[in-house]
């Protein structure tokens, strides 16, 4: 989790599920859905897609947004997803029975899904700075 910073107060929570059993391609198709999107908005973006990959993606996102009400004090409406990655897990080798007495092999690959989401309040504004009157400027 992010601490706050002093131009604008960036606050992030983030939950990870690690060896899901879905593959990293296709949850990045998923994911690629729901970036840069308000968190309530992305909840029913994932609640209604048809890609088996969204369950677990709406899970993660669900619990991120839990932390950050719960740990972190923020307002779940002014949440927004900032960044959300998958990466590829252990890969579970499987062999299938072939014709004529061979085998061949079956990957089940796993993922680590996770989800960060932001609060981002408006910063306050800065006084103006005048340039400097002391500038030497050229002789034409």
């Amino acid at each position: 989790m992010s601490t706050e910073t002093e131009a604008g107060a960036v606050v992030t929570a983030r939950a990870r599920a690690t060896h899901v059993g879905v593959t990293p391609r296709k949850a990045r198709r998923v994911i690629d859905l729901i970036r840069d999107m308000p968190a309530d908005q992305a909840l029913s973006v994932l609640r209604f897609a048809p890609q088996s990959a969204s369950e677990p993606i709406y899970k993660v996102l669900a619990s991120a947004i839990a932390n950050a009400e719960h740990n972190l004090e923020l307002d779940p409406e002014s949440l927004f997803v900032s960044r959300a990655w998958v990466d590829e897990g252990p890969t579970l080798k499987r062999f299938r029975p072939r014709a004529q007495g061979r085998a061949s092999r079956i990957n089940k690959r796993t993922s680590h899904i996770t989800v960060e989401v932001a609060s981002i309040t408006a910063p306050e504004p800065e006084p103006k700075k005048r340039a400097s009157t002391n500038v030497k400027r050229r002789a034409r």
